[in-house]
């Protein structure tokens, strides 16, 4: 082994390692797998799915349960579409695989106007397909490729462009109450997701359906979220950190917090603390 192959085979084993870990401490905090489980992992053939696969593959020889992993494409009939490239790559691999064919496309087509953002109806869609095959399969749990990254860049774009403080949790029951989807990959960040599937050499389809229309509000919270990244180190880990740690009385949601019959009382000797304990010490500065 050349000192270059050296090298890379040892990057390669400290990120495959990171994403190990950031998977297995998703799992464990959200108990996303349980025993017996038959996950259904959703691949679109992007490196997301990809590298989701991949770790779950890896994380099922050394788990203390036992879990089934099936891989689920949905074929939505693109012009073009590679059709061979996830069933040749599936069997290679030895996994067990179901490919759905379902023509969204035609449907996307015909109800968005041409020029028009189509993401969101194609993901209604998609969605609604793959909850009705996992319900009829006995699927106890749908993983989803969705990374850190997303999350955050969810966060904002409901709260710019929808005024709502929303993202994508970790796990999640359907509105139907009939399937649990769970995002493994909540704690991993894009760029090693980037840099694993270009070291394992996935065969990546790129989306199609709208020419690879891109969503341009996603676009640039993207490169908002990127710019921070680069110019203030730890702000992104800071951003995520704070949906794990809500202080609902400390927001302004009536619905989740009782304002409305807040009372004093002013013998509780709260009242004769610095205010340095509340956080308002600045307000006087």
């Amino acid at each position: 082994m050349t000192e270059l192959e050296y090298k890379t085979r040892t990057q390669f084993n400290k990120l495959q390692k990171r994403l190990r870990r950031g998977v297995g401490e998703a799992i464990v905090d959200y108990n996303m797998i349980e025993q017996g489980d038959k996950v259904m992992v959703c691949l679109s053939g992007g490196k997301d799915s990809y590298t989701l696969l991949d770790i779950l593959l890896n994380l099922q020889k050394t788990a203390p349960i036992d879990f089934e992993i099936l891989a689920v494409n949905l074929d939505q009939k693109q012009p073009g579409f590679p059709e061979h490239v996830l069933p040749e790559y599936l069997s290679q691999i030895q996994v067990p695989f179901h490919i759905i064919e379902n023509d969204t496309y035609s449907i996307v087509k015909r109800i968005i106007p041409e020029g028009k953002t189509t993401c969101s109806l194609c993901s209604r869609l998609r969605r609604g397909t793959l909850y009705s095959f996992a319900h009829e399969h006995n699927i106890t749990k749908i993983a989803l490729g969705h990374h850190r990254d997303d999350i955050i860049e969810t966060l904002f774009l409901n709260m710019f462009y929808a005024g709502k403080m929303k993202a994508m949790p970790p796990k999640l029951l359907s509105d139907d109450k009939r399937n649990i989807v769970i995002r493994p990959l909540a704690y991993c960040r894009e760029k090693d997701i980037n840099r694993y599937a270009a070291f394992k050499k996935f065969p990546i389809i790129p989306c199609n359906l709208c020419g690879s229309q891109e969503n341009l509000q996603r676009k640039a919270m993207k490169q908002m979220l990127n710019v921070w990244d680069k110019q203030f180190p730890g702000r992104l880990e800071s951003i995520f950190a704070s949906l794990q740690n809500i202080a609902p009385s400390q927001m302004a949601d009536t619905g989740l917090f009782d304002f409305a019959t807040l009372t004093r009382n002013p013998d509780s000797g709260l009242a004769h603390q610095p205010t340095e304990e509340f956080g308002l010490d600045i307000l006087e500065r």
